[in-house]
This record gives structure tokens, C-alpha cells and sequence, in this order.
């Protein structure tokens, strides 16, 4: 169960780009959380699991002796949950996805793409906390601040557009 939750159902497996194949499962997942209850309850889903995280990743790194495997995807879903929580964060229904104006879909992508870029990048304290934290701390840190920057970096996106099209 470790390794399954670890590699978020084994996508972190994947031969090319783990962490990108990670954080594109976990796309649809916060969209269906988001959709089927709410906001509120992605984010407090994103901090429960990422306490889990923390607890198992520092179980793991203390059995194998290896920091931050490219296999551990779970906080990319920390990341693009915490973004998701932020950016779109608004209720709709199944029928509403493709509905432009409401945002949720361009917010979502949007996240989607700021959180890799971010999560590759490593800007800033992103950078800092991916090189200094240790163990799960380390791990988890730097995913979910960098999802935080892209969630709020999406939602002035959209707002900034809001304002230039009214």
C-alpha cells in the first residue's frame, strides 16, 4: 500500500516524465473533487494526504537510503491539488466544464501548466526548500508551495483577463 500511494497508483512508475505523469492523474482527480463536493474539501484533502506523505516518505528514505525518487510522485498531487483549491475554486457541475466563461477549465490547465513549470524551475524558496528540507519535509515542500504560486498565478491570470475584457 506504501508504494502505491507513494507513486500515486503507480503512475510515478513511468519510464519518461514521472513527475508530469503524476500531476496529470492528479488533474482529473481534483477536478472530480472539486466538481462532486467542493474547494474546501480539496484543500483539506491536499493537507491530510500530504501529512500522510511526509510521515511515509521519511519511512521510506529511512529503509532505502534514497532522497526524493523521481518515483514518488504523491506530491505532485499535493502540488496540483493545493493549486486547484486556489485557482479555480468555484463550484460548478459536470455540465459546466466546458462552459469557457466560468473559467474553471482555463484556470485548471492554467494551474496545470504553472505548477510544472514552477516544479521544474524551482524558483525562489521553491529552489531553497527542494535543495535545504530534509526528508518528507524536503520532498513535500517544495511541490506544494510551487503548487500554491501557480494557483494564485493562474488566478490573477484569469482576474487580469477579467478586467481587460469588461
Amino acid at each position: 500500500m506504501n508504494w502505491f500511494f507513494l507513486t500515486l497508483g503507480y503512475s510515478g512508475l513511468s519510464p519518461k516524465a514521472p513527475g508530469t505523469v503524476g500531476t496529470f492523474v492528479s488533474l482529473p482527480l481534483g477536478i472530480l473533487i472539486l466538481i462532486t463536493f467542493d474547494a474546501y474539501t480539496l484543500f483539506l484533502a491536499t493537507v491530510l494526504i500530504s501529512i500522510i506523505a511526509i510521515k511515509q516518505i521519511n519511512i521510506y528514505e529511512e529503509t532505502s537510503g534514497n532522497h526524493d525518487d523521481q518515483r514518488i510522485v504523491i506530491d505532485e498531487l499535493a502540488g496540483m491539488w493545493f493549486a486547484l483549491s486556489i485557482a479555480p475554486a468555484i463550484s460548478i457541475s459536470f455540465s459546466e466544464i466546458t462552459d469557457f466563461s466560468n473559467g474553471f477549465l482555463i484556470q485548471s490547465l492554467l494551474s496545470f501548466a504553472l505548477f510544472r513549470y514552477f516544479d521544474i524551475t524551482k524558483p525562489s524558496i521553491i529552489g531553497r526548500i527542494d535543495k535545504e528540507a530534509k526528508g518528507g519535509v524536503g520532498v513535500m515542500g517544495d511541490d506544494i508551495i510551487a503548487g500554491v504560486a501557480a494557483g494564485i498565478c493562474s488566478t490573477a491570470l484569469w482576474q487580469g483577463y477579467l478586467y481587460l475584457i469588461a
